[in-house]
């Protein structure tokens, strides 16, 4: 450990959290394979008046320094929902969080993680998990596998050694996320093919696109099988309606109605698959810079996505089907119809679907079906205080 000197700084105004979204970008540019996010969307993450998170969330933002030179960022931050949540699912009653951990040192990291435990014990908390960066549905986890290749997007990237210096302040993993990755390019095995052909030939089941007709009627759809589908899972947090509306605007350019299908059984929906073409693609060419032109070269690849990488980030079917046959044959209906989509229009070679929980069954049944391999994991940990 770096002998040094640390002072740690609360943020409290618009310029801190600059300063602390600005330091975040510095420290990402030195991982390998990293992708510049923009750097607009990262400020209004942090924004109480812009993230609706904060509606039932309190949090603080800190920055280390050292001989005039900011050194690290941590995050602690207390969900009131996730208090609210049965503690058997990763959260509940004395649960406080952190996130957005960066740190020059192992003394560095030493020292944010006291200071957010700090906060978080005076306010009655009496567990800390993390990394969480702000929210569970935002950038749960530390990347622990994966770093040889980019991220895709909306997906954290950092390096390995961050783990070595969170586990040495005492903190235990408790749960991990897989993400897993295909090449699409490939028809899937031939009993998958029939089970899809079996789903095709049955009158009771229609998997259609969403978001061309109705945007904001089929966002409701999809967040309400999400609700019931996820709410049984580790770290589930409802979404609030100004989530939902803030979530529909947000990624109402990326949505492409090919890409996202619904899954209607006897006419009502129960199962939903949102894919996105990997906008990381984009921003590496821009290096997340909108000025001075990078703004018209993404406004036009968000109108005619090419992407050699698309990425299934949420997957669900109401809790009455799961674990059934039919929720089988709805999942791989919809990821072939998607497939060809993705394949056909959008140029694409490779999926990449999660992140999935390493104990969510059948999901990781159907990732191994139609021969996907695991290609990156984040760990989350969990620390008393």
């Amino acid at each position: 450990m770096t002998d040094r000197n640390v002072s740690i700084v609360a943020v409290c105004d618009k310029a801190g959290r600059t300063r602390f979204v600005d330091l975040g970008r510095a420290f990402a540019s030195r991982v390998p394979h990293y992708v510049p996010q923009l750097r607009s969307e990262q400020l209004e993450l942090v924004d109480p008046r812009k993230n609706p998170f904060f509606d039932h969330a309190e949090v603080q933002l800190f920055i280390a320094t050292s001989d005039g030179e900011d050194v690290g960022r941590i995050s602690a931050h207390i969900d009131h929902l996730a208090l609210q949540m049965p503690a058997v699912q990763g959260f509940g009653p004395g649960t406080g969080l952190f996130g957005y951990f960066d740190a020059a040192d192992e003394a560095v990291a030493r020292a944010l993680l006291q200071t957010a435990e700090a906060w978080l014990r005076e306010r009655g908390m009496s567990r800390v998990l993390g990394p969480i960066s702000l929210s569970v549905w935002e950038e749960p986890g530390l990347l622990v596998q994966g770093q040889d290749h980019a991220p895709t997007v909306m997906m954290g990237h950092h390096p390995a050694h961050y783990r070595a210096w969170i586990e040495g302040a005492g903190y235990s993993p408790v749960k991990s996320l897989v993400t897993y990755e295909l090449d699409i390019k490939q028809e899937f095995p031939p009993l998958i093919r029939r089970i899809v052909q079996s789903g095709e030939r049955n009158g009771r089941i229609a998997i259609r696109e969403a978001g061309r007709l109705d945007y904001d009627g089929d966002v409701r759809i999809i967040l309400q099988i999400l609700n019931n589908a996820w709410s049984d899972n580790w770290g589930f947090i409802p979404f609030t309606d100004r989530e939902i509306a803030h979530a529909a605007k947000k990624l109402k350019p990326l949505v492409q109605p090919e890409l996202v299908r619904i899954a209607e059984l006897d006419g009502r929906p129960v199962a939903f698959m949102l894919t996105f073409p990997d906008m990381n693609e984009a921003l590496a060419v821009i290096k997340g810079r909108l000025f001075p032109l990078g703004w018209v070269r993404l406004l036009r690849w968000l109108k005619h996505p090419r992407a050699r990488t698309m990425r299934v980030p949420l997957m669900g079917v109401v809790k009455e089907h799961q674990n059934t046959r039919l929720a089988s044959q709805l999942a791989f209906m919809m990821i072939e119809f998607i497939r060809r989509a993705a394949v056909t229009k959008f140029g694409a070679e490779r999926g990449e679907i999660g992140w999935i929980l390493d104990d969510n069954q059948g999901m990781i049944a159907i990732a191994n079906a139609i021969e996907s391999r695991i290609n990156r994991e984040y760990m989350i940990f969990a620390k008393p205080l």
